[in-house]
C-alpha cells in the first residue's frame, strides 16, 4: 500500500492517539476471479457493502479475529476493465480493505482479491498536501546545512491535525497551571464548542488558538456553560512547555 501517512515529530507524538480513529479514503484495484456484469457488481456493493457492515479481521492481523462493525461511507466503481475494477472507498478507521474486497468477491460468488491500494486521505490529511519521502529527505539534508526553508514548507502546526477534536478555550491566567498538569476548571474557561459529551477527548486552547493540551471532558458542553464551579476537563497530554506562556499581571 502507498499514500498518505501522518507523521508526528518530538512533542507532537503525544497527538497520535487523537489521530488513530480518523476516517480513511482509498483508491485501489480489485481483481475478480471471474468476470461479472458491472451492474450486478454495483448492485451487490450498494446493497451489502455500504453503511454499517460486519467484518472479521484477516488471519494476518494485529487484532483478535472477532466480528466487528465498521462503516463504509461509500464504495464507488470508477472503471471496469474485464476482471479488473478500479474503486474509490471511504471508510471508518480499522476497516481492512483487503478483507472487504475478498468479501465482495464471496458475495458475488466468483472470488476477488486486491492488487493495488493507495490511501488518498486520512482525516484532514489529503494526498495533494502530502510530500514524498525523497522531498522530505532532501529538506532534512538542506536543514543540516543551515537552510530550513524547504523543511518549513513541509512541517505543519500541531493544531492543523485535530479539526475533528472539539475545543475549549481557557483564560491566559489558567494556561500555566494546565501546563503543569492541573485540570481545567469551569472558572478558567472563556469559550466552549457545542456538542462535547462526558468522557470525550477535547482540545484545550489559548485565546490565541494555540494548543495547550488534550484532556478528557468531565462535563458536557451544557454543564460547562451552566455550572459555576468544578472540574470541566481532566488534563491528559500537555503540548505547551511550562513557563513559556505569559501570564497576565494582577
Amino acid at each position: 500500500m502507498t499514500g498518505v501517512l501522518p507523521v508526528a515529530l518530538e512533542n507532537a507524538t503525544k497527538l497520535m492517539p487523537a489521530l488513530a480513529h480518523l476516517e480513511k479514503e482509498y483508491v485501489g484495484v480489485m481483481h475478480l476471479h471471474k468476470d461479472v456484469d458491472e451492474d450486478l457488481l454495483k448492485k451487490v456493493i450498494a446493497e451489502k457493502f455500504v453503511g454499517k457492515i460486519m467484518q472479521i479481521p484477516p488471519v494476518r492481523s494485529a487484532v483478535s479475529r472477532r466480528p466487528r462493525i465498521r462503516e463504509i461511507k461509500f464504495f464507488d466503481v470508477l472503471e471496469k476493465d474485464g476482471k479488473d475494477v478500479l474503486f474509490h472507498v471511504a471508510c471508518e478507521a480499522g476497516t481492512y480493505i483487503r478483507k472487504l474486497i475478498h468479501d465482495i468477491g464471496q458475495a458475488l460468488g466468483v472470488g476477488a482479491h486486491m492488487t493495488e491500494l493507495r490511501r488518498i486521505r486520512a482525516g484532514c490529511f489529503k494526498e495533494e498536501d502530502s510530500h514524498p519521502l525523497v522531498e522530505i529527505r532532501d529538506a532534512y539534508e538542506f536543514w543540516k546545512e543551515g537552510d530550513e526553508k524547504m523543511l518549513r514548507k513541509i512541517l505543519i502546526p500541531v493544531e492543523y491535525a485535530i479539526p475533528h477534536v472539539k475545543k475549549v478555550f481557557v483564560k491566559d491566567t489558567a494556561v500555566d497551571s494546565i501546563c503543569h498538569g492541573a485540570p481545567v476548571f469551569v472558572t478558567g474557561i472563556t469559550r466552549i464548542q457545542k456538542g462535547i459529551e462526558r468522557g470525550e477527548l477535547v482540545a484545550i486552547y489559548t485565546l490565541k488558538e494555540e494548543l495547550v493540551a488534550l484532556g478528557i471532558a468531565k462535563m458536557s458542553s451544557e454543564e460547562m456553560f451552566k455550572r459555576k464551579k468544578g472540574v470541566a476537563v481532566r488534563t491528559d497530554r500537555v503540548f505547551m512547555e511550562r513557563g513559556t506562556y505569559p501570564r497576565l499581571k494582577r
